[in-house]
């Protein structure tokens, strides 16, 4: 069946969060550091942050409550106004007839001021931001309400994004197509359908598929 839209994911699919990550996430890196306890992790920590919702960080390091909801408090309203380049690729989208989604988790003023820093807000339909924090609507819940309002099927749409344990999976549990966005060959992994690591190829697999 032909393909009527594609839901993309930001982070680490858009643009590479290492290009920001330590201007953006340096007041949260300082007090980590500070509270003393993760010293020996915070490499890991960085890289995790950089890829991976705040709360769930904060849960595999062991973060105490007090330093959770620092963290928390503090990237509520932390904002990124510097430009931010997306991946050289990622014109190719604009390429690709249909509708296009953007879904994103993470807190609602630094996911919308990385999105105006991009200038890319005109190129979807619609933006979503799932904020974990005060929601339990998930990525899953947005991919749903998106086929059940615009009245697709499943196996019209195509979700992309480079992490199987979130919008992959989240995907798949709907029986939407999955493609993985690895431009870097980060991932070890065979849950989504197809795999690319430049959008290029993914015009090809939304009309063929």
């Amino acid at each position: 069946m032909p393909k009527k839209a594609i839901i993309y994911d930001l982070d680490n699919t858009v643009y590479p969060v290492s290009s920001i990550g330590e201007k953006l996430f340096g007041p949260l890196f300082a007090i980590i550091e500070e509270s003393g306890k993760h010293n020996d992790d915070m490499e890991a920590i960085k890289k995790a942050i950089m890829r991976t919702p705040f709360k769930l960080v904060a849960k595999r390091f062991n973060f105490s409550d007090e330093l959770t909801q620092k963290g928390i408090e503090l990237q509520t309203n932390l904002e990124y106004k510097d430009e931010i380049k997306t991946f050289d690729d990622y014109p190719e989208i604009l390429n690709i007839p249909g509708n296009r989604f953007l879904v994103t988790t993470g807190f609602p003023v630094m996911q919308h001021s990385k999105i105006t820093a991009m200038n890319i807000r005109e190129d979807f339909n619609e933006i979503h931001v799932v904020d974990p924090v005060t929601t339990n609507n998930t990525k899953k819940d947005v991919f749903a309400d998106i086929l059940q309002r615009y009245n697709y099927t499943a196996d019209e749409v195509i979700v992309v994004g480079d992490d199987p344990e979130s919008e992959i999976a989240a995907a798949k549990a709907l029986g939407i197509t999955t493609v993985l966005y690895d431009k870097y060959s980060h991932q070890e992994q065979d849950l989504a359908d197809y795999t690319i690591k430049h959008f290029k190829e993914l015009k090809d697999i939304y009309l063929n598929s």
